[in-house]
């Protein structure tokens, strides 16, 4: 798989694509204003490539490549998309764990997985505070713990007040963000 391309073995929706694609795209301006690294960039966009190949693969396909993964597609596609990316010969840890908890939240995650969930929510094209995402998505490359920081949260939020339970890795994730230093993402 190159860094720019769906894997062969995604299954995804036109809709779909077009968000991935997007979040590809804010993950280039990204990598590019922040003069990240080719290798760095690289495995950013990998991630980006493989957290939705499975988005929208049935129940039966994700309980077979994740099956101790519990939970509905939302939480399953991920863990499926690193499995499958694992098996096709993916080997960097950073960008497996990027795409396998992209919905939940990671304490352990490098760069790669903190670019991937903000760029994830903030990409352009979701339909909701539109104003609020762009200017967390303008203010990413000079304060990426700050932004990470605020999506969390807006994330939580929308999570506690839909009623779900939070899952373990997530109540993780958001007590090593509130722990660390404010630049510890940098």
């Amino acid at each position: 798989m190159t860094e720019s391309t769906l894997p062969a073995w995604a299954m995804v929706s036109p809709e779909r694509r077009a968000h991935i694609e997007r979040v590809a795209g804010l993950v280039t301006s990204w990598a590019d204003a922040m003069r990240v690294a080719p290798a760095e960039r690289s495995r950013w966009l990998r991630a980006v490539w493989l957290h939705d190949a499975l988005r929208d693969a049935g129940d039966a396909r994700l309980a077979e490549l994740a099956p101790s993964t519990p939970g509905p597609p939302e939480l399953r596609h991920g863990p499926a998309a690193a499995a499958r990316a694992k098996a096709e010969g993916e080997t960097d840890r950073g960008v497996l764990d990027a795409v396998r908890y992209h919905s939940l939240g990671l304490a352990e995650w490098d760069m790669a997985g903190r670019v991937l969930y903000c760029a994830d929510y903030l990409e352009p094209g979701r339909a909701f505070d539109r104003d609020g995402r762009a200017e967390l998505a303008r203010r990413f490359p000079d304060d990426p713990a700050g932004v990470l920081r605020e999506v969390a949260e807006r994330r939580l939020t929308h999570l506690i007040e839909s009623g779900w339970p939070l899952p373990e890795p997530t109540v993780r994730f958001w007590n090593s963000l509130v722990t660390l230093p404010h630049d510890a993402s940098r």
